[in-house]
């Protein structure tokens, strides 16, 4: 009898150098330092059973049975959004396979001529045109590539990002282009499951009050009520303090995501000051930009696909984006010798009309970032 090889195909997580911790097969994926996301945990569902053990059972035989059930209801919600969120892939960039990053230092060298000893080399860019706005691709230093539009390396996880807004340690993960969403309905939801416990923590101790209850029972039982009174002061305390900086958090991302606009850039202000240009990204419509951000495509993962030997890990990101295309723009820093090649490149290679006649067309709510890296992958295709 012959026997019979099975190869087991290397996932791109398994062999992810960035500060991450995978678990159910390349599934979960979180940083390392989770020690505030259990404290997230922890006071989500400390506070939340609380509330049903001491306010529900008696707000639901003296004013509503439904409360509770909204309020289960709304707490599970909130912990599959914050689950989902800390578990998922944020948009994470695989870094250049060695062959390629050699390639790519030897076509930077070209393009930016020999440094005279002594002089600072310039800045790795490359610029692209999305929407008649000329934006800079920086190259990354530690992952070999030049970082795709709203991209940016977390110096925590210690990965490039697609579409970074910020790492959060809340939620234990980077927020990226695959969870942003995500994100956005754990602190919304949050924050309506805060002011819903607040407001019927106080709607229990005044019920209490007004019936004449709450402080003669104290007096006549001591063993039990004072407990329940400073549980009940605990999840005001909890729920008031909290309150503030979740429902800031939701009206801050509510305003960017009106915007099309990510934290990075806003602390950046990549798109504010007299000597910046407009938003590229904005579709000028808060409708429109809501729905990009909220109800857009969901994105694949560039990190749970088996390795392929013939393909570096950078080329088959880029391939795999099936946009219009952008022009390559030379940028400052690029000889004067080597601009007309750039320039005959970009006219040799077909537009998207001749190499698919029978495409169809982007829709109207579709991320003009994505064509700024397709134009990145047909000029490695070149």
């Amino acid at each position: 009898m012959s026997a019979v090889m099975i190869t087991r195909k290397v996932r791109k997580w398994e062999k992810l150098p960035g500060k991450n911790t995978f678990c159910c097969d390349g599934r979960v994926m979180m940083a390392r330092q989770k020690g505030v996301f259990y404290l997230t945990l922890f006071l989500i569902t400390g506070t939340c059973a609380l509330f049903f053990a001491f306010e529900c059972p008696y707000l639901a035989v003296h004013l509503c049975p439904a409360i509770p059930v909204f309020a289960v209801l709304l707490f599970l919600f909130v912990m599959a959004m914050l689950l989902r969120t800390s578990f998922s892939d944020p948009g994470v960039l695989p870094r250049a396979l060695p062959e390629e990053a050699t390639f790519i230092e030897m076509e930077i060298e070209a393009a930016n001529g020999n440094v005279p000893a002594g002089q600072r080399p310039p800045p790795r860019i490359r610029n692209v045109q999305i929407n008649n706005q000329i934006v800079k691709l920086k190259y990354c230093y530690t992952c070999k590539i030049f970082r795709p539009p709203r991209a940016s390396h977390c110096s925590i996880c210690d990965n490039c990002v697609d579409r970074f807004d910020h790492h959060c340690p809340w939620v234990g993960n980077c927020v990226g282009k695959r969870n942003y969403r995500y994100f956005y309905l754990f602190t919304l939801s949050l924050s309506l499951l805060t002011i819903y416990i607040f407001t019927f923590d106080i709607v229990h101790v005044v019920m209490r009050s007004m019936n004449g209850g709450f402080l003669n029972t104290l007096k006549e039982t001591p063993g039990t009520y004072p407990l329940k009174l400073s549980l009940t002061v605990l999840e005001v305390l909890v729920c008031f303090f909290t309150l503030w900086s979740v429902v800031g958090l939701t009206g801050f991302h509510t305003y960017l995501i009106s915007l099309n606009q990510t934290t990075n850039e806003d602390i950046k202000g990549s798109w504010s000051g007299k000597n910046r240009g407009q938003n590229p990204y904005s579709h000028k419509n808060i409708i429109k930009n809501c729905c990009e951000v909220l109800c857009g495509p969901t994105y694949p993962s560039n990190i749970g696909t088996a390795i392929n030997p013939t393909v570096s890990v950078t080329m088959f990101i880029v391939l795999s984006l099936q946009k219009t295309t952008a022009p390559l723009i030379p940028n400052e820093h690029t000889p004067d010798d080597a601009k007309p090649s750039i320039a005959a490149s970009a006219e040799k290679s077909p537009s998207p009309k001749e190499e698919h006649p029978a495409a169809t067309k982007v829709p109207p709510l579709a991320s003009p970032e994505t064509d700024a890296e397709t134009s990145i992958a047909k000029e490695r295709a070149h």
